[in-house]
C-alpha cells in the first residue's frame, strides 16, 4: 500500500471517529441539559416534599377543571388547583383553592370562591368550606359554608353570613337560594339580624 493511500485511510478513519466524538457529546449534553431544564432544584423540592406528605390511599391532582349542566340546565365550571380523591370514596373529590361560576339561563353568573371545597362527581352537589365569597350581580356574599345541592337546585349558604349590596349591608345566620324558582330565603335566629324573604326575578 502507497504512502498517499495509507495517509488517506488514516484521515477517513480520524474524519469518523470525530464525527462520531461530536455526534455523542452533543447528544450526552442535550441529555443533560434536557434533564436539567424540566424542573428547577425549588420546583423539585416541593415535588419530593408533596410525594412524602402522601399518604398511600389517596390521588393528588393539580389544576383541575370540571364543567358540565346541572338538573336545571344551568351550566358550571368548578376549577381548583388541588384535588385528592380518596381511594375509599372515588365519587368525592376533596379540593383547596377552589373557584367555580354557575352560568344561569337568565344570562346572570354567581362565582363563588373558597379556601376549600368538595365535589361529588356522581350527584354533581358542591360544598365550599373557609372563606367562602360570592359574586352575584352588584351583590357579594361572604361566609363560612355553602352548599349547592343539584338534586334540589339549591345554594344554601351558612356561618357567618354577610352580603353586601348598593342597598346597604345584611347579615343573616342562612341563606337558601332557590336556583329553579330564583328566589331567596334569608334566616336568622338573633334579634338583632333581619328575616326576609326576597323574590329576586
Amino acid at each position: 500500500m502507497s504512502n498517499r493511500k495509507r495517509n488517506l485511510r488514516i484521515i477517513q478513519i480520524s474524519l469518523i471517529l470525530l464525527a462520531l466524538l461530536i455526534i455523542f457529546f452533543t447528544y450526552f449534553q442535550n441529555q443533560k441539559s434536557e434533564k436539567a431544564d424540566i424542573f428547577s432544584a425549588e420546583t423539585e423540592k416541593k415535588i419530593k416534599e408533596l410525594i412524602s406528605k402522601k399518604t398511600s390511599d389517596e390521588d393528588i391532582f393539580y389544576n383541575i377543571e370540571y364543567s358540565g349542566l346541572d338538573l336545571a340546565g344551568n351550566r358550571y365550571i368548578l376549577r381548583s388547583k388541588e384535588a385528592v380523591n380518596s381511594k375509599e370514596n372515588i365519587e368525592i373529590v376533596n379540593m383547596r383553592h377552589v373557584d367555580a361560576f354557575f352560568y344561569f339561563k337568565d344570562g346572570t353568573v354567581l362565582n363563588v370562591k373558597s379556601d376549600e371545597g368538595k365535589y361529588n362527581n356522581k350527584t354533581l352537589d358542591m360544598s365550599f368550606y373557609k372563606n367562602v365569597k360570592a359574586n352575584y350581580g352588584d351583590s357579594q356574599l361572604f361566609s363560612e359554608k355553602a352548599e349547592y345541592s343539584n338534586a334540589k337546585s339549591f345554594l344554601i349558604v351558612s356561618e357567618d353570613v354577610v352580603v353586601e349590596d348598593l342597598r346597604g349591608t345584611m347579615f343573616a345566620d342562612r341563606l337558601i337560594f332557590d336556583i329553579k324558582k330564583n328566589t331567596l330565603d334569608i334566616y336568622s335566629t338573633s334579634d338583632d339580624k333581619v328575616n326576609a324573604y326576597l323574590d329576586i326575578k
